[in-house]
């Protein structure tokens, strides 16, 4: 039986350096303008047979705004950050650059005294373990690019590292395709048929 998880980037991130630990902000004016600029063609995910999103405001606002009406999924949640909650990478180095070089280095590190990417890898990749596997089901999932860069590395089961090498956009999506412990990326793409000019 093959499912098919779409995952659409929640908007609002410039980049991975400006993504803050856990943000809870809600979108902003910025943010509302890329979703109304891309509604239309993200629109037709709204057809998938189960629409989710994480519990990150500005997840729920780009799944409201582009028409998918997505259940809250506790498991979509950013990786907790503890203390560091709320910054970016860049001020969580300021303030405790061996910590962060020994969180960098080692998956199963936690000098933040939250959660490690390991598990946080696990958490995201168990949620997709456990999606209805009926054949053939579309799923779509709005969530942060931590998420779904975590997902990605759960899939394609990459080495952990691996998550540091992974760049998602604001508003991008990806599909994995397949059932728990067989996923594969799908890239989607313009047809290969050639046309004649």
């Amino acid at each position: 039986m093959a499912l098919r998880v779409t995952f659409v980037a929640a908007a609002g991130s410039l980049s991975r350096l400006t993504e803050r630990f856990e943000d809870d902000r809600p979108l902003d004016q910025a943010g509302w303008s890329d979703v109304q600029r891309v509604a239309r063609e993200l629109l037709p995910l709204a057809a998938a047979d189960l629409r989710y999103c994480s519990p990150n405001p500005r997840s729920r606002a780009t799944g409201d705004g582009l028409g998918y009406t997505p259940l809250v999924q506790l498991a979509l949640r950013d990786c907790g950050m503890g203390r560091w909650r709320g910054l970016t990478l860049g001020e969580a180095m300021a303030r405790e650059p061996e910590a962060v070089d020994a969180w960098l280095a080692d998956p199963r590190a936690t000098p933040h005294g939250g959660e490690s990417l390991l598990d946080f890898i696990t958490r995201v990749g168990g949620w997709l373990d456990t999606r209805p596997a009926e054949d053939h089901c579309r799923v779509v999932a709005v969530a942060e690019p931590s998420v779904i860069r975590a997902a990605l590395v759960y899939a394609l089961k990459a080495p952990p590292a691996t998550y540091w090498n992974i760049d998602v956009r604001s508003l991008s999506r990806v599909s994995v395709t397949g059932r728990a412990g067989r996923w594969s990326l799908r890239i989607e793409g313009v047809s290969t048929r050639t046309t004649r000019i």
